[in-house]
This record gives C-alpha cells, structure tokens and sequence, in this order.
C-alpha cells in the first residue's frame, strides 16, 4: 500500500500538478537555504550552464551593471522555460538563490538543487515556508530570484497578470527588485528539432519600496503589476527591435544624457 501510495506520489509530481508531500519533506531544504548561501555546486553547474548557453543559445546579457553588487536584492524576471534559473545566475557575478517548483526536488538531483542556493516552494499550496526561507536570506544581504509569473509560460508570451508573490516579498523585506526580461528562452526546447534560439537577458533599474509587516492583497498586487509592467516593457522592446536595435538605442540614450550633462556644465 505504502509503495503503491509513493508511486502515485511520483506520477503526480512529474505530471507538474499539486505536490502532495508533507510539508516535512522539505524542512531540511529550507533550513539550509536559511544559514548558507550556495557552494561549489552554484559554480560548477554556473561554468557548465553557462557555456552551453553561450554557445548553442548565444545569450548575451544587457544592463547587467543595474544589478547592485551588495545588499538585498529581488531579481524578478518572467518564465518561459526550465534553463531560466541558468540564464539568469550565469552572467551575474553574485551568486544568487531560486525559488523554484518542491517537484524539482528529488534524487539525485535535489543535492544538486539545494547545494546551488535554490529553495522549494510546494505546488499546489500557500507555502509560508518559503517566504520566510527568502526573507532570510535577503535579511543577511543576499540576492533572490522569484517569478513575477509564478509558473513557466506555456504560450511562450507573457502572462496577462502576475502572481501577488512577488509583490508580497517586495514589500515584506523593503529589498530593491530588479524587473528582469529574458526573451527566446520559451524555445529553447526546440533544440531537439535542430532550432537553436537566441537569447537575451536584459536587467531594468532598481525599484524600491517601502516596508510594510503586513501588506493586503491589494498592495501586493498593485507592486506586482508595477514590477510586472516594467517587465512588459523589457520584454516588448526586445521583441520589436531584436537585441541588436535595443542596444542601439541604450546607446543613444547614453550619448543623449552625456550631452544634455556637459551643456548643464557648461551652464
């Protein structure tokens, strides 16, 4: 019966439904991710990742500079496929901790998970655990990453809306977030046909707000929408004049603010 129960269990979890494993299960993951930020495993995995994303993807990273290199931090960036924790933390010098689906973590592999700075959230359920795993590690300075959609895309688009979460960790903590745009990952399965998308990551100013105990719902989403908006943004101008146009144009932007200094200089 037990066994019959535990197949159930893993049939359930690799369909990507409601995780029914005890809240128990993961008690150890989170503990972890409370007292130490990620080991050997975040770099190793880091290297490999980010190779193979260099060469068969072609991600390149745009403002990654607007990522502050100390303090709290929330990277908030849409989801379209399951390498996005690797886009992402590859071409950050920080290193920086996931959120990510409780199915993720099963044998072997959850070393691996856990070891690489990444925490469960249990599908299917209000998971307090893992706000208070995330607050923790944002109280002792470090950098989190959290899904402004909650789950991965399955249109390769955004979202309509985005979950209340990430607005809810926002306010909780007071942490920056940083609205984050990562376009073409949602076909990176298409390498098993021979396509090979190319990827951009580009990273938006930092948004902060003010601390709030206890935020409604309302308030949460309302930062989410915000963060979710700016995201929009991102994502819109990567997908209308390509990597090559939006760089173009933060270049021209950039020559347009050091002119507009030396005639206030000059002044």
């Amino acid at each position: 019966m037990a066994r019959l129960k535990r197949s159930e269990q893993l049939a359930a979890l690799s369909s990507g439904g409601r995780d029914e494993r005890p809240a128990e299960d993961f008690v150890a993951f989170h503990e972890r991710s409370r007292t130490n930020g990620p080991d050997y495993a975040y770099e190793v995995v880091r290297v490999l990742t980010t190779l193979w994303a260099l060469t068969f993807f072609r991600a390149r990273t745009i403002s990654s500079e607007k990522v502050p290199q100390s303090g709290p931090i929330i990277l908030a960036p849409n989801h379209g496929s399951f390498m996005d924790h690797f886009f992402l933390g590859g071409f950050l010098r920080r290193k920086v901790q996931f959120m990510a689906k409780s199915q993720l973590f099963q044998p072997p592999l959850q070393y691996v998970y856990t070891h690489g700075g990444v925490f469960p959230v249990r599908r299917g359920h209000r998971d307090e655990e893992a706000f208070i795993t995330a607050r923790a590690i944002l109280a002792r300075g470090g950098a989190v990453a959290m899904y402004c959609e909650g789950s991965r895309s399955r249109d390769g688009g955004l979202s309509e809306r985005p979950k209340p979460g990430i607005g809810r960790l926002a306010l909780e903590s007071g942490a920056a977030i940083v609205p984050v745009a990562i376009h073409g990952s949602a076909k990176v399965r298409n390498w098993r046909r021979g396509e090979f998308p190319k990827v951009t990551i580009q990273f938006g100013d930092p948004i902060r707000y003010e601390a709030v105990e206890s935020p409604t719902r309302d308030q949460q989403m309302a930062v989410a929408e915000d963060v979710f908006g700016e995201i929009k943004v991102l994502y819109s101008g990567l997908e209308t004049l390509g990597r090559k146009g939006v760089l173009q144009r933060l270049r021209e932007q950039r020559r347009r603010e050091r002119r507009g200094k030396k005639r206030t200089a000059t002044a």
